[in-house]
């Protein structure tokens, strides 16, 4: 199958485990689920989904020379997140809006519900080592350190919001050419590479990941779902379905509800707002997000920060979750 992206190009995916994973419901449902959860209303133009973030992942660590079975994690990593991604954290309490684990936490039961252990199963592999982070150091670690999902998720981002950050954006072919993998680590050749991806990394946390206009979509859209379901115009499950599926099932009722209709409103940023920590209608907080790569400096592996000294002090500070106090101009 030719498969064309954005980042990385044409590629020719022949592998017949990933053709079959990349085929079935759960996968094929990521088409529809927005990256960011409903961001068009606030970054026009930057809206694209998790499916292609999700085999952005599995090329990336394909062209590294990532095991099969590291690639396949990396393929189906997204699979649980529910409609509108991240927004979900605003609606359940088991979510967390400091930390957005919602689909963390629900990854293996979701995986287990799904067609995907039936296809590894065919294809001879295990579920419970596919589902272990742990055997996979390329495809997920711990924040500041870099990743296959970090790297591909951000480099994606700078690439579809491109006129919100276009110098960034045409860093992205040399960052890649720098990335080098190494006993399971991603390392950049140079400092010069690990502090530019840090700068974009940076750039894109603090006006797309955590700033006040995520901030702002992932309440409403929290709020409009949440109203939703305690009304029940849908149900908790119904949120595993895609966007379209969601909105199609709640918007029937926006003319007979006045309070869903002006959540709506907030939601698709036609209401003005302001942050406001002396008057507000909702406390809100972001998840941060920073890095310090490694990379080779003067014959050896260093942090960024062991470099930049001051890039410790943005590591610490930006580590913290980003707090907002949003006031609307029209109340409920």
């Amino acid at each position: 199958m030719q498969y064309i992206d954005p980042i990385y190009g044409e590629n020719e995916i022949t592998e017949p485990v990933i053709l079959e994973l990349m085929a079935c419901p759960a996968m094929q449902r990521l088409k529809d689920i927005d990256q960011h959860g409903y961001m068009e209303p606030f970054f026009p133009g930057a809206t694209y989904f998790r499916f292609e973030h999700s085999v952005g992942a599995y090329l990336l660590l394909r062209q590294f020379g990532a095991e099969l079975s590291e690639q396949i994690a990396g393929l189906i990593h997204d699979v649980s997140h529910s409609a509108f991604s991240h927004s979900a954290d605003y609606v359940f309490a088991e979510g967390s809006q400091k930390e957005q684990t919602h689909q963390d936490n629900i990854f293996n039961s979701f995986v287990g519900n799904s067609e995907i252990p039936a296809i590894l199963s065919r294809h001879g592999f295990d579920l419970d080592y596919i589902l272990n982070d742990k055997n996979f150091p390329l495809k997920e670690n711990s924040l500041p350190d870099t990743c296959a999902d970090r790297i591909d998720y951000s480099l994606r981002d700078i690439w579809h919001f491109h006129r919100y950050a276009p110098a960034y954006a045409k860093k992205i072919p040399s960052i890649l050419a720098s990335l080098i993998v190494k006993d399971g680590r991603w390392i950049f050749g140079d400092y010069s590479s690990a502090q530019n991806f840090s700068d974009l990394f940076f750039h894109a946390n603090k006006y797309f990941y955590s700033g006040i206009e995520s901030a702002v979509m992932f309440r409403t859209t929290g709020d409009y779902l949440k109203c939703a379901i305690e009304k029940k115009y849908i149900s908790k499950e119904d949120l595993y379905l895609t966007d379209v599926e969601v909105l199609g099932k709640i918007n029937q009722f926006l003319e007979k509800d006045k309070i869903l209709k002006k959540l709506w409103e907030r939601m698709n940023n036609r209401v003005g707002y302001a942050n406001n920590p002396n008057n507000y209608d909702a406390q809100v907080f972001c998840k941060s997000r920073v890095i310090d790569p490694i990379c080779y400096n003067e014959g050896k592996v260093v942090r960024v920060s062991e470099v930049n000294l001051d890039w410790k002090k943005v590591v610490e500070a930006e580590m913290r979750p980003k707090e907002y106090f949003l006031k609307f101009a029209e109340s409920l």
